[in-house]
């Protein structure tokens, strides 16, 4: 049970107390009534004795009395009836409530933490090992409250209340005091006829009530002098005469009001009566216009939803609760309420008690019943929380400390030398009378067990007897003399003799079967047992529980087996025995009475977190039961603080539907109290969780929340919007676009797809977007990137670095993407959706955080559209199914420069009815009429409120949790800037790999300011170009030719051949060969108007790898305008989708000539090219053939001469997986010997195999061919000059080697292959047209148009130490064998006549021609080396004659002959091919010489004449 103010002894020794009774004369009551004070009352405070008594025990000892307390009280002559009695208790619960705005009680139990609304004192202790001492401290403590001061104050009134009863006589009087005044005219006449009123009270037939204890009651008579007033000498006289008359020890003389003058308006009096005084009578009396109150079966409970507000007074529990003590007693009569008495009719003084109904009829009725609530407006029942607890006078205003003195002297001496020797002498009479009468009992018993035999009867069980609670035994009866005896004791704490006294009268009533008489023996043999001093013998629990059963089960009387209960719960509680204290509690609970009920509960659930483990949910589950009665009962602010202490418990253990429960009921009692704010949260809590109830359940709290919500609102004069719990918002799903809706497609016209909402976030293309804006800025800002740059972000989202703040451009709109989501199973709809913000005007030059302008907030006119600063978008309807996830994009459009913080939402909430029924079930956001016709809706707003990224950069950051900022809804509004839209027409999808398709793009201003420094980007800038720098290069339209070609074209002869000279700067590569990555936009005067468009040809070139491609164009532009502004530039993106179909393949080899022109100037000049061309199209896109319209090639070095095997009258066309092979003849260019300007220029020479010439050394065909892809070779070289073997500065002569060696066998010749494909399409033939590119780097060495994929790099495993650097590459083997180029020269005839002369002699001339650029050691070996017979056969008819091996040094690219003689002997066929040349570098001493490759074979014919 909860922790209590008293111990158990001493709430048990004040339940328990000597009755002593009050009649008053009429001036007597008027001398007390200048205190506001009447007799019973003035004395109550000094009640208690603060000295020990004295008295002597039956066998003679003496017993020592100490601490006693008596209670006085008037004699009322009617029984309190039941009802009122009920309603009274349901009053003092009432009016204790816990005090607010005080430290509160917090107590650990396992692994909770529970608030128990303890007044004063916090207690936070482990539980299992310092809890006793906790509580020892705590009841010590002069600061500490009750934990329950509700449940004591309804315990000590309803032990005060209870009504005297004929089986006990512990509430019976004892003494009766006579009080009259010394200012009366007969004193000792008034004494008489006070006594005769008390003796016609007791013994007459009239008056059944009050109860007194024995027939000789002690009469003691009190003279009352007026000390203000009265003549002293004249009392002392009339003292001394009731003294002679009465006796000294039954006489006193009480002098009080002593004080004469008036009280300053400084000065204290001391008021010990207010904790003990309040108001008793409830009748006469109005209820406050707005009282919290109903009556409820003549009890006043809280209820009333349109009531005020009401706290009641937050008193001392002591002070607060309306003590019962005036009517405990069976005289608890107010003259002064009830008028003076009349000396003819004393016994009307007390005919209606103070508690009575003025209804009778109302007594029997049902208290608890929560149907029979009814408003009050006016009406005889008053709210005691409104009422003081005493009158408005000060109390005890004439008496002084003297008199108070005189008082309490008063009482020690009544008691001491009045109470105490009565009892004393009753107890031993009693006594006596018990001991003869056992001496006569005992020999008469033992002489009809001699005769007759027998032994003890066992005893019965409570079932097996009789049920004989209607038994009444006569007054004089023996067993009531024992019971007598022993009340007797008990009330003067002789425990042990009551003790023994309650157990014989125990087993006489049980003999007799008077149960309701054996109940109260054992009740009260069980209490004395545990109150013996020293505990001789172990509390009997069992009496109690069978006293209890006995009064509930055979006598049917609640009321007595509610205080066993009470009396034995706090006395197993003090003995640690809490299971059984909760288990006894919890049995008293019944259907009877909801208050009781609740309060045992209570007190059970308290128990349960008192044990030693602490029962922590049976704590909680009893809590709710007990919250349950008490709503029942009318106690609304109980029932609300016992669900509260639940919820403690039961929250976030996972219990959701225990939680929604909780959360509705305390929901529900908050708004009937009016608590509005409590009653909000709580609703809330349901709805904001995942909530497992039914859809019904789920709607019916939805209803219930927006009643509540609504009557909130509606009451509240704030202007601020509440927050509203529906729907969900998941705020770092948040999406912020800055940007326009921009026009689709219109025709043949495609819109840049830019970015979108629609579009989902891409990390790996944003990193490529920003790279491609990186590089575009950094070439506008002269390769530079400026440390302010800022990337731009058109759409943010959770995965964008929203570190800095945005930019947003005035007039141009700004959507939020807000995700919502209904947790609930039923509908929801939202009306008035839009966005809520804050704003501060600044100029675009202004610093943020400066000094601003007064901030500007939508908040309290979201209704209106705040045109002058910023139109905020509004959103009818929004309807959200059940259990959806729903995205809302709303707009702001800023027309002012500053900085803006979108802040959330703001909308009308209501519950959508079913789809249906009203609802348009398939459009989804349309309701027939209006939803909230019943006007069952709420406005309010939720935040957005993002956090931002966790930093994890420094040592801090990692150590703990930061978190950075997250900008995304506090865009910075910029001055206005250009806005371009870009529309493609005649753009394609799908193309042939390496098809050229001619396109126009439209540039569009849609914005009030100019553009320029128009500029295009891109990863992939061989798919497209704008033409070159030189309009002479660029055709002018896409008609150059009769077959509308992109191509500029002529009119030619079959087979010719024609060359250009062109730089790469005209077509925006650079000096070095790279292609160009910023293209800019030519635009007309640099610029673009607002509103201006403009249409330019765009050339496009397929992929040469087949397969989808996503081509991304960044478009780049400034504004005309110089303006102060954080935006300094804007992009625009553009996704092109690219289908590519294979089309053809194409194989180049390039191999030297063996002819040695005799011109100087040609030698080493002639090469070979084979070019082989394969349709591998498998008539895909509809193609049919394709025509090898052209050969062209682009070379600084090299160029096409001619075509070897043109066959005039066979078109150049390939079907389906056809090959082609053609052989072209390639020769130097003579550029650079023959003009300075010719430096750093390509040839271009075209061969066409047509009736046309496309001139590829203009656009489309010169750019895409300078914008190729350049295959993945090494770096080349540097040229040598014609100085000869000087290594140039910074380079080793290893690798100058190496270099010179390279270059023997490299070509750096690029050949364009030009072609036509025939397409059906729709039963239409079309044209096609493209281009192939295949570079030819090495003598030998096949280049292909289709470059393999490199392969992914292999894991580079990680190395703790350096590698050795690896040596220098040399010269391969197939290099080295390049070096010499041989010829071999003879006739290719020769007649001689062997038979005249035998031998045939033929002169043959060796050629040797160095290809390096360095000096070359030859070695010559005309030695045939035969292997087989076969070379023998071939080889054995000739020889060389002469000298057989030549070592000569040939200097760079030098030619050489040598003259040889051929001896042959027969005629025939010889192959002269024979000589083995070898060569290594005249500087490499140690280098063998390699093998050169051989030439063809040389045949020369030997006819014989």
């Amino acid at each position: 049970m909860a922790q209590c103010l008293q111990s158990v002894q001493e709430f048990i020794q004040d339940s328990f107390v000597p009755m002593v009774a009050v009649l008053c004369s009429e001036y007597a009551e008027k001398v007390t009534r200048k205190n506001n004070l009447n007799f019973s009352e003035l004395v109550r405070p000094f009640c208690r004795l603060t000295s020990e008594g004295h008295m002597r025990d039956p066998n003679n000892q003496i017993h020592v009395v100490k601490n006693l307390k008596i209670s006085v009280s008037n004699v009322v002559t009617e029984p309190p009836h039941h009802a009122t009695t009920r309603r009274l208790l349901n009053e003092v619960v009432l009016a204790s409530q816990p005090a607010e705005g005080l430290v509160t009680n917090v107590i650990t139990a396992g692994d909770y933490d529970l608030n128990i609304s303890d007044g004063s004192l916090k207690a936070s202790v482990p539980w299992y090992y310092s809890w006793k001492d906790t509580l020892m401290e705590l009841s010590k403590s002069k600061f500490y409250t009750a934990t329950t001061p509700w449940f004591e104050a309804y315990r000590e009134n309803f032990l005060q209340s209870m009504p005297a009863s004929d089986h006990e006589f512990l509430n019976h009087y004892l003494a009766c005091m006579l009080v009259v005044t010394s200012h009366e005219a007969s004193p000792v006449d008034q004494f008489f006829k006070l006594s005769q009123d008390q003796h016609r009270i007791q013994h007459g037939s009239e008056h059944a009530y009050p109860k007194w204890f024995i027939p000789n009651t002690l009469k003691y008579y009190v003279l009352l002098h007026d000390v203000s007033e009265g003549d002293e000498q004249r009392a002392e006289s009339i003292y001394e005469d009731i003294k002679q008359k009465y006796g000294t020890q039954a006489c006193y003389l009480l002098k009080i009001n002593s004080r004469t003058s008036t009280l300053g308006p400084d000065e204290q009096i001391p008021d010990p009566w207010s904790q003990y005084l309040h108001r008793n009578n409830f009748q006469n009396q109005e209820l406050p216009e707005e009282g919290p109150a109903v009556v409820m079966n003549n009890v006043i409970v809280e209820n009333s939803m349109n009531a005020s507000e009401t706290d009641g007074l937050h008193l001392p529990a002591k002070a607060c609760t309306c003590s019962l003590s005036s009517i405990t007693s069976p005289g608890a009569g107010s003259f002064s309420l009830l008028g003076p008495p009349r000396a003819d009719d004393v016994g009307s003084i007390s005919s209606d008690h103070p508690l009575q109904s003025d209804d009778p009829s109302n007594a029997a009725t049902h208290l608890d019943g929560i149907d029979d609530i009814k408003p009050v407006g006016t009406g005889p029942e008053v709210d005691v929380r409104k009422q003081p607890c005493a009158a408005s006078a000060t109390h005890g205003a004439c008496l002084t400390l003297g008199d108070h003195d005189r008082i309490r002297l008063f009482i020690q001496e009544f008691t001491f030398r009045g109470l105490l020797p009565h009892i004393e002498k009753n107890i031993r009479q009693l006594n006596d009378q018990r001991m003869s009468r056992k001496g006569i009992s005992s020999s008469l018993i033992s002489a009809t067990k001699k005769w007759f035999g027998g032994g003890k009867v066992p005893e019965k069980s409570i079932n097996e007897l009789k049920n004989t609670s209607g038994l009444l035994y006569p007054p004089e009866a023996p067993e009531l003399q024992i019971r007598k005896m022993a009340d007797l004791c008990f009330l003067v704490q002789h425990y042990d003799l009551a003790y023994s006294y309650y157990h014989a009268a125990k087993k006489d009533f049980l003999s007799d079967q008077a149960m309701l008489y054996a109940a109260g023996a054992l009740e009260m043999a069980a209490v004395s047992a545990f109150l013996q001093p020293g505990a001789p013998r172990p509390y009997p629990a069992h009496y109690m529980d069978t006293a209890i059963q006995t009064y509930r089960d055979v006598c049917k009387n609640m009321v007595m087996a509610e205080r066993c209960a009470l009396l034995s719960a706090e006395i197993l509680k003090s003995q640690a025995k809490y299971s059984d204290a909760a288990t006894l509690l919890i049995k008293l609970t019944s259907e009877d009475s909801d208050l009781r009920s609740a309060l045992l509960l209570e007190q059970a659930a308290h128990c349960f977190i008192n044990m030693r483990s602490p029962m922590v949910r049976k704590f909680a589950f009893h809590m709710i039961l007990a919250g349950h009665r008490f709503s029942k009962a009318g106690q609304k602010r109980h029932a609300l603080r016992c669900y509260c202490q639940a919820m403690q418990v039961y929250k976030g253990k996972g219990w959701s539907l225990a939680e929604d429960h909780i959360n509705f009921t305390i929901g529900r009692q908050s708004f009937t109290l009016h608590q509005p704010e409590n009653a909000v949260a709580a609703f809330r809590h349901i709805l904001i969780n995942d909530s497992k109830q039914a859809a019904s359940q789920q709607g019916a709290f939805l209803r219930e929340y927006l009643y509540v919500y609504k009557n909130v609102s509606q009451a509240s004069t704030e202007g601020a919007l509440p927050q509203l719990p529906l729907p969900c918002i998941h705020s770092f799903a948040t999406r912020v676009f800055f940007g326009h809706d921009r026009r689709l497609a219109e025709g043949e016209k495609q819109a840049a797809s830019h970015v979108s909402l629609d579009q989902e976030y891409d990390r790996e293309l944003s990193q490529q977007w920003r790279e491609l804006e990186e590089q575009v800025v950094a070439i506008v800002n002269r390769g530079v990137l400026p440390a302010a740059f800022q990337p731009t972000q058109y759409c943010l989202s959770n995965q964008t670095d929203n570190m800095r703040f945005p930019l947003a451009v005035v007039e141009e709109p700004i959507i939020v993407e807000v995700v919502f989501r209904n947790p609930l199973k039923v509908p929801l709809i939202l009306t008035g959706l839009s966005l809520l913000w804050k704003f501060s005007p600044k100029d675009p030059g202004q610093q943020r955080g400066g000094e601003t302008d007064e901030v500007v907030s939508n908040e309290r006119e979201v209704q209106a559209s705040q045109g002058g600063l910023i139109t905020t978008e509004v959103i009818s309807e929004f309807y959200m199914s059940p259990e959806e996830k729903k995205v809302a994009r709303l707009k702001l459009l800023p027309h002012q420069t500053g900085e803006l913080h979108i802040r959330g939402v703001v909308y009308n909430l209501g519950a959508a009815p079913p789809p249906g029924d009203v609802l348009n079930s398939t459009v989804g956001t349309r309701v027939e009429g209006s939803v909230f016709s019943d006007g069952l809706f709420v406005r309010g707003h939720q935040d957005l409120e993002i956090q931002g990224p966790r930093l994890n950069s420094t040592k801090e950051e990692k150590t703990s949790v930061r978190h950075g900022p997250d900008r995304r809804l506090d865009p910075i509004i910029t001055p206005p800037m250009p806005l371009l839209e870009v529309f493609f027409i005649n753009f394609p999808t799908g193309l042939l790999c390496g098809e050229i398709r001619k396109a126009y793009v439209e540039f569009v201003n849609v914005s009030k300011v100019a553009l320029k420094g128009l500029r295009v980007v891109s990863k992939h800038p061989e798919f497209f170009t704008f033409g070159s720098h030189a309009a002479a290069l660029t055709p002018l339209s896409p008609g150059a030719s009769e077959n509308c070609s992109a191509y500029k074209t002529v009119a030619t002869g079959r087979a010719s051949a024609s060359s250009t000279l062109v730089a790469p700067a005209d077509f925006g590569t650079g000096a070095d060969g790279s292609r160009p990555g910023v293209v800019e936009i030519p635009l007309p005067d640099s610029a673009l108007q607002p509103g201006a468009s403009v249409q330019l040809p765009m050339w496009l070139r397929g992929p040469d790898h087949e397969g989808v491609h996503e081509i991304n164009f960044l478009f780049y532009y400034e504004s005309a305008e110089k303006k102060v502004s954080k935006m300094s530039h804007r992009v625009l993106r553009h996704t092109a989708i690219i289908c590519a179909s294979r089309s053809l393949s194409v194989r180049a080899t390039a191999c030297r000539s063996n002819t040695l022109p005799e011109n100087s100037e040609d030698r080493n000049s002639g090469m070979l090219v084979f070019v082989d061309v394969e349709n591998i199209n498998t008539n895909e896109a509809g193609v049919r053939e394709f025509h090898i319209v052209q050969v062209s090639s682009s070379s600084q070095h090299w160029k096409l001469h001619s075509c070897i095997n043109s066959v005039e009258d066979k078109d150049s066309k390939l079907t389906s997986r056809e090959r082609g092979k053609l052989c072209f003849r390639a020769t130097k260019c003579r550029n650079a010997e023959a003009t300075s300007v010719a430096v750093g220029k390509y040839t271009f020479a075209d061969i066409n195999l047509g009736n046309e010439q496309i001139i590829s050394a203009t656009t489309p065909c010169a750019d895409f061919f300078f914008r190729r892809r350049h295959p993945p070779e090494s770096k080349k070289p540097p040229m040598l000059g014609s100085a000869g073997f000087a290594p140039p500065a910074g380079h080793s002569a290893a690798e100058h080697l190496s270099n010179v060696v390279c270059r023997c066998s490299e070509v750096d010749l690029n050949i364009i292959v030009l072609w036509k494909a025939y397409v059906v399409e729709d039963n239409k033939q079309l044209i096609l047209e493209g281009q192939l590119h295949v570079a030819l780097q090495t003598i030998g060495r096949e280049a292909c148009s289709l470059t393999q994929k490199e392969e992914a790099e292999e894991m580079v495993l990680l190395k703790f130490k350096p590698d050795v650097p690896p040596p220098l590459a040399k010269p391969s083997v197939e290099q080295l064998s390049q070096l010499i180029k041989t010829n071999l020269h003879y006739p290719e005839s020769y007649d001689h006549p062997f038979p005249q002369k035998s031998l045939c002699m033929v002169p043959v001339t060796l050629m040797l021609s160095n290809c390096s650029l360095a000096e070359v050691d030859v070695i010559i070996d005309l030695r045939h080396k035969a292997t087989s017979p076969e070379t023998l056969e071939v080889h054995g008819s000739f020889t060389w004659l002469g000298q057989t091996q030549y070592k000569l040094p040939l200097r760079a690219q030098e030619v050489r002959k040598l003259r040889l003689t051929a001896c042959f002997i027969h005629a025939g066929v010889y192959n002269l091919g024979t000589p083995r040349v070898f060569a290594k570098l005249a500087e490499q001493g140690s280098m063998c010489e390699a093998s050169q490759q051989s030439a063809t074979p040389a045949l020369i014919i030997i006819n014989g004449v």
